[in-house]
């Protein structure tokens, strides 16, 4: 079953430390996509990565699956910014899971990366640990439920992954909306959420999503409003000429609308401007700070 992008959704390149993020995957490949994109922003980013991965998948796999996409990966292994461990590992010499556990040990390892000189930890779980330790849903909600202190000193950040054919439809939307933020399933899709007179766009528009881009403008100013309508692009990641162009010329045409307010970073701004946005009488654009 797909899962709605809202108010709460980012692509995985826009997550910082400090973003404590849902994700999900039903396929083999896909499933490394995200992690792949976060491991490698996190090495960049001078930050230690650690891998608690599927406890059936051997690290080695991991680690070539997770690299694929290329990065300094093989030297960050050897130094020990990047390392590859398992939540029994993380838990021991306890046996059993419990939040209490597990939370104190994520701080500690967040003040070791720290003290070897990183700027912070950050972490991917994948959630077949669940099944691994024989824990309940109840647990794994408690435990989301009291995390949120690790993330307050925007020092540490932490993805959990669920294979969306191993949990119920019903614990994978608990999961999703207990976590202040939920990634899109795979990096450089597109997706829109809808509310009155507003269209909210996350992602890429690219030439291979470029469809999806004009149909949820064409959705948010084509049935006439009579007031305003907002465009909001500020967790856009990437918007190509072509579909700046289609946006301009899409408010250009909304004779049903007075106002159209495109809400977007700088880098989404110039882009307009450079194509004539200043030509567009009922176009505002609201440009915002780089917030994240």
């Amino acid at each position: 079953m797909p899962v709605q992008a809202d108010a709460h959704t980012l692509a995985v390149e826009q997550m910082r430390l400090g973003d404590h993020a849902f994700a999900h995957y039903a396929d083999d490949d896909v499933r490394w996509q995200v992690p792949a994109v976060f491991v490698q922003l996190g090495l960049a980013g001078g930050e230690k990565v650690i891998v608690m991965g599927d406890p059936a998948v051997p690290h080695a796999e991991a680690y070539q699956r997770l690299t694929a996409f290329g990065g300094p990966a093989e030297q960050a292994r050897a130094r020990g910014q990047l390392v590859f461990s398992s939540m029994r590992a993380l838990i021991h010499p306890e046996r059993k899971f419990t939040a209490r556990r597990q939370l104190s040990r994520l701080r500690e390892e967040t003040s070791r990366a720290r003290w070897q000189g990183y700027a912070g930890l950050r972490t991917v779980i994948d959630m077949a640990w669940v099944r691994d330790l024989d824990m309940d849903v109840e647990g794994v909600m408690q435990r989301e439920r009291n995390a949120g202190g690790l993330f307050t000193g925007r020092r540490y950040a932490e993805i959990c992954t669920y294979d969306r054919r191993s949990f119920a439809p019903g614990v994978v939307e608990q999961m999703r909306v207990s976590h202040p933020v939920a990634l899109l399933e795979r990096p450089g899709e597109l997706q829109a959420w809808h509310s009155r007179r507003e269209v909210h766009l996350v992602g890429d528009a690219d030439l291979l999503t470029r469809q999806d881009f004009r149909d949820a403008i064409r959705a948010a100013i084509g049935p006439p409003s009579g007031g305003w309508v907002l465009v909001d692009l500020s967790r856009l990641c990437f918007m190509s000429a072509a579909c700046a162009g289609d946006l301009l010329r899409f408010v250009a045409q909304a004779d049903g609308c007075e106002r159209v307010v495109v809400r977007c970073p700088g880098i989404h701004a110039q882009t307009l401007r450079h194509l004539g946005a200043a030509g567009v009488r009922r176009l505002v654009l609201d440009e915002t700070a780089e917030e994240r």
